[in-house]
């Protein structure tokens, strides 16, 4: 057992084989610190910070308290497709190691673990570094380079502590009675996902006693507030790329519109803040069904609520994805098509 280990890495994302490589080098050493480094060619289409990094490996060994998360942006890996024709400097990879060890204050006795078929784990070149080097067996089923490239492929590697940063999240909206609820329920049993209900219909059942007369423009907030915890936790424990979510926060304010006449300025700021990565827009063409919740039935009050919708979506800047088929089926089939151009790029 060593007093002191080092594990560096870009972890973008951390995926159940480095998980397993960071386990086995904690079972040899009494401190195992991990450093996180900027990724030098991030994926596009997910925005991760060294923040979100250190954050899910701070939860996935939060019960290991022999672990230390540390982050440094001073510092730069090589990003390497493959290590056969990697050279290294053996000047500059001691310089890195001296200024991590004095950051970081390590003990000198301090060993440095890297995978076995790692550059630095070379017999030639290990002898001429600045710490011990020890290795942590291959995981040739997970492919670090691979999950990097498309994380959506690879989503069964991801660990489950990465997984809401690399999910999508897709809401379904439209007027009253346009099928969102049954499309949500449809579209989470398609791809196992997980989803978030309307806030607004719970929080009539929970705060209002089951019905809308008591509703003010004082509950739009806490209606919102209450959504955004929902979508944040349904993210979370996502079970798929894409989580479903039934309404949003254009929604709210459309109704708080409609019912209130003026804007909710929270509502608004929820808008902006707790930004949804898609929105999928049906059309108000389906039949009107009055379950005793619903009062925007005619022609006329569905298509300005429809249009309410379109000009809120636009002070926001948001385009959403429109279904205009007036069948079910049609629309169900619709909405998995735009799922899987735009989040599983088929």
């Amino acid at each position: 057992m060593y007093d002191s280990g080092l594990m560096i890495g870009h972890f973008e994302p951390l995926h159940l084989g480095q998980m397993r490589s960071i386990l086995a080098a904690a079972g040899q050493a009494n401190t195992l610190n991990i450093v996180i480094m900027a990724h030098p060619a991030p994926h596009p289409d997910f925005n991760i910070t060294l923040q979100d990094k250190a954050r899910w490996l701070q939860m996935a060994c939060a019960d290991l308290p022999f672990v230390h998360i540390h982050t440094t942006a001073e510092i730069e890996l090589p990003l390497h497709e493959s290590f056969a024709d990697v050279i290294i400097d053996i000047a500059a990879s001691n310089a890195k190691l001296q200024r991590l060890s004095d950051a970081l204050a390590l003990p000198a006795e301090t060993v440095l673990f890297v995978a076995e078929n790692h550059p630095l784990a070379q017999s030639d070149v290990c002898e001429q570094l600045i710490m011990p080097v020890l290795t942590t067996s291959l995981h040739p089923e997970f492919d670090s380079y691979a999950i990097a490239r498309n994380p959506v492929a690879h989503w069964s590697a991801l660990h489950p502590q990465v997984r809401g940063d690399y999910t999508k999240t897709v809401a379904i909206v439209g007027g009253e009675s346009s099928g969102k609820t049954t499309l949500v329920h449809k579209l989470a049993n398609y791809y196992g996902a997980s989803f978030a209900l309307e806030m607004g219909r719970l929080y009539v059942g929970t705060d209002l006693g089951g019905s809308e007369i008591g509703l003010q423009y004082s509950d739009y907030g806490p209606i919102a507030l209450n959504h955004a915890q929902a979508i944040r936790d349904a993210a979370a424990r996502a079970t798929a790329p894409v989580t479903i979510v039934d309404t949003d926060f254009v929604t709210t304010q459309a109704f708080c519109e409609e019912y209130e006449g003026r804007s909710h300025p929270f509502v608004a700021a929820c808008i902006d803040e707790f930004r949804l990565d898609h929105t999928i827009m049906l059309d108000n063409n389906t039949p009107w069904v009055d379950d005793g919740m619903r009062s925007l039935g005619t022609p006329e009050a569905r298509g300005r609520f429809e249009q309410r919708l379109l000009d809120i979506f636009a002070r926001h800047d948001i385009q959403p994805h429109m279904i205009n088929k007036p069948d079910y089926d049609a629309r169900y089939k619709q909405a998995l098509l735009i799922i899987d151009e735009f989040i599983y790029g088929k």
